[in-house]
């Protein structure tokens, strides 16, 4: 069926190739006077067959085109279609008012240029309407915001609004963690979180790394973006648009978050610090995670087991469940055993907390000499 929608077009446009260009063409080589060649039917039949003959050699190559254009556009989103669409229609309205004074040049001029002109606004129009997809969406929406009933309503709105940022956008270290997932799960990411395209193509190529790790960390997130889509207690949606004059992820993360006005969601240290110069809010999940770490007073007593020797002459150092460091003063003679601590005091780094320990027993020692 799709062959033969193909010969019928081919063979229309060859006839409407013909009529329009061959008699310019007799008269050009001296064959006007020729009444069997110059008339419409044969210059029709003529341009129709040559075009029927362009189809048979181009037509494998078209439907293989063409099933690769269905299995994209059955990835994409209705949004994405629709303002595509639209766009398209009113990039050729534009055209075709524009090249009126065109059809009035000669032939082959006439039908060339408007032809030009038609497939350069079509495709402009095409690529403003989905790569913009999400800015006439939110213009859409703005339109058609009821206002407010009373001036108290339109107060509170303003000040939900302040606070409150419908996306949230992933980063690619923040989906290899996969900590989100859990914390979705829990419900305390409001909004819905967003995972751009060219974040999930960044995975992708991950995922295909040569180096072992890096390939088991990308598909790992790729896994866990799979189960996420899956989880009906959990909203995340892609985003299909792209910043074609930007190379870096990070800077096409951080212009789109700030063009929805939403949030990025990473562990990357400089992201986090290039987003905060650049004013856009960022949730950093190791942040959230030592901000849920217990603190801890001076004085308080916990047991731990010291792993390995400190950095300083006879420091032990051990771990609590949460990941925390702590350094034991003379741990270094207690490896390996449960031994119980009075914390001294607690740092706090960039790289997280540390706590500073001496064993209890000689915390009791030094007390029982003052008194």
């Amino acid at each position: 069926m799709k062959k033969r929608i193909i010969y019928i077009i081919f063979g229309l446009i060859g006839i409407g190739v013909g009529m329009g260009t061959l008699p310019p063409l007799w008269d050009l080589i001296g064959w006007a006077d020729n009444h069997f060649l110059n008339n419409l039917l044969i210059d029709g039949l003529i341009g129709g067959v040559v075009f029927l003959l362009l189809a048979s050699l181009s037509v494998g190559w078209i439907l293989g085109r063409l099933k690769v254009l269905e299995k994209t556009l059955n990835t994409k989103s209705p949004s994405y279609l629709l303002f595509g669409s639209l766009s398209t229609i009113i990039g050729l309205i534009l055209a075709a008012i524009i090249s009126i004074p065109f059809y009035g040049f000669v032939a082959p001029l006439n039908i060339f240029l408007p032809l030009i002109i038609m497939l350069l606004f079509g495709y402009l129009g095409f690529r403003v309407g989905t790569t913009r997809s999400e800015e006439w969406r939110r213009l859409l929406s703005f339109r058609n915001r009821r206002t407010a009933d009373t001036e108290n309503d339109q107060v509170l709105e303003r000040k939900v609004g302040d606070h409150f940022r419908k996306y949230k956008l992933l980063d690619t270290s923040v989906i290899i963690d996969g900590r989100v997932q859990a914390i979705a799960k829990t419900g305390f990411i409001e909004g819905t979180m967003l995972v751009p395209n060219f974040v999930l193509h960044e995975l992708q190529l991950i995922s295909d790394s040569a180096d072992s790790m890096k390939r088991m960390r990308g598909r790992r997130g790729l896994d866990i973006l799979n189960a996420m889509q899956k989880d009906k207690d959990i909203h995340i949606e892609m985003y299909e648009g792209d910043f074609e004059d930007m190379t870096e992820v990070d800077s096409k993360l951080l212009k789109l978050a700030k063009l929805l006005d939403g949030i990025v969601m990473t562990n990357d240290f400089n992201l986090n610090k290039v987003a905060q110069f650049q004013n856009v809010p960022v949730l950093n999940i190791n942040a959230l995670a030592n901000a849920l770490k217990p603190d801890v007073i001076p004085g308080e007593g916990m047991t731990v087991t010291v792993i390995k020797s400190g950095s300083e002459r006879q420091q032990g150092v051990a771990y609590l469940e949460d990941g925390t460091m702590v350094v034991v003063e003379d741990g270094k003679f207690y490896m390996n055993k449960p031994l119980e601590v009075i914390v001294t005091s607690a740092l706090q780094t960039a790289a997280g907390r540390m706590i500073f320990a001496k064993p209890a027993h000689q915390q009791k020692a030094i007390r029982d000499k003052e008194r």
